[in-house]
């Protein structure tokens, strides 16, 4: 659980309070009209489904898979599957058969919520336009955000926005040691058909789970 809270800090609040500490934060009218829009595109739909790459200095690349519809979500990643029906999280490891059972808060910062990616820009960062660069063909316009609180443990995130449609083709996290990990959206499906009970853990699928109940 705590290795896909890392990969995901970019969108589930874990970088500090919402609360702005600086004073003098900037907010670059570029970057916040580019954000703003791809906020709008995202959160018109009613479900999305994204594949992504993972790769970090080292560390072995891996690939995940990301379903949100409204507040609820799953996250199929290294070997774990995380369930998401808006009230309760479930996490699925496959390697022991164990599912670990919370509740969940959807409006807590600090609570993962990757359904949020899209919006955290909102709460507690600052942000500029630093370019437009090719990315597999496309131009993207290349967006930092820093977090106004100073004791956090990431220094930046880097957003890459596809300067035609609005969609995140890939970001960049920098840690406070350096450490650079990138993500990239190697696939897309915008309005995914997806039923409700795909965001809910049935223990009839896994023959003799053991769950461990958080709550």
């Amino acid at each position: 659980m705590r290795k896909i809270a890392l990969i995901f800090s970019l969108a589930v609040g874990m970088l500090g309070s919402a609360a702005a500490t600086d004073a003098f934060a900037q907010k670059d009218k570029r970057a916040e009209a580019i954000l703003d829009a791809m906020s709008k595109k995202y959160k018109a739909m009613p479900a999305y489904q994204a594949a992504f790459s993972y790769t970090a200095p080292g560390a072995k690349p891996y690939t995940g898979d990301l379903t949100v519809k409204d507040n609820k979500f799953r996250l199929k990643l290294a070997g774990q599957d995380v369930y998401n029906d808006g009230k309760t999280m479930y996490t699925y490891i496959k390697e022991s058969n164990e599912v670990n059972v919370q509740d969940y808060d959807n409006s807590a910062t600090g609570d993962f919520n990757p359904a949020r990616i899209y919006s955290i820009y909102k709460e507690g960062y600052n942000y500029k336009h630093l370019k437009e660069q090719k990315q597999g063909g496309r131009t993207v316009d290349v967006i930092e955000l820093t977090p106004e609180k100073k004791n956090t443990q990431i220094s930046k995130v880097q957003i890459n926005v596809d300067k035609a449609d609005k969609s995140v083709r890939s970001w960049q996290i920098t840690d406070k040691s350096g450490k650079v990990t990138n993500y990239t959206i190697t696939s897309f499906t915008p309005n995914a058909k997806v039923a409700d009970n795909y965001f809910v853990f049935d223990k009839s699928k896994f023959p003799g789970v053991e769950v461990v109940d958080l709550r």
